[in-house]
């Protein structure tokens, strides 16, 4: 199958969500509901993933879909931090970009803020 950068960009994208998460396909699947089969042929971009599927694919490995995607705030924010305690970066920058996607989606639902 050919396909765009783009999906090519959201595969590599699942499959560093499956090693951060530590998870490997058969777990994936498990957690899914989809075939491991499926999975497989999903990360071999032999089979396109369904928006209903990449939902789930980001609720099993702790990432949302804009950062499977890459359609979120994460190429807009900018950020400079300082870690303490031996926390890693690029967890901190993970949950940073986590809450700012919430903060997006919650201004696109026209959720009000609480004081």
């Amino acid at each position: 199958m050919i396909h765009s950068s783009g999906v090519s960009e959201m595969i590599s994208a699942i499959e560093s969500a499956l090693s951060s998460a530590g998870l490997s396909q058969r777990d994936l699947a498990a957690r899914t509901g989809l075939s491991q089969s499926t999975v497989h042929r999903i990360l071999k971009g032999e089979r396109n993933v369904k928006m209903p599927e990449l939902i789930r694919i980001a609720d099993a490995t702790g990432c949302t879909v804009a950062q499977l995607t890459g359609e979120g705030v994460a190429k807009r924010v900018v950020c400079a931090a300082r870690s303490t305690n031996g926390a890693k970066m690029d967890v901190m920058r993970q949950r940073l970009l986590h809450f700012m996607e919430l903060d997006a989606y919650l201004d696109d639902q026209a959720i009000a803020k609480v004081l």
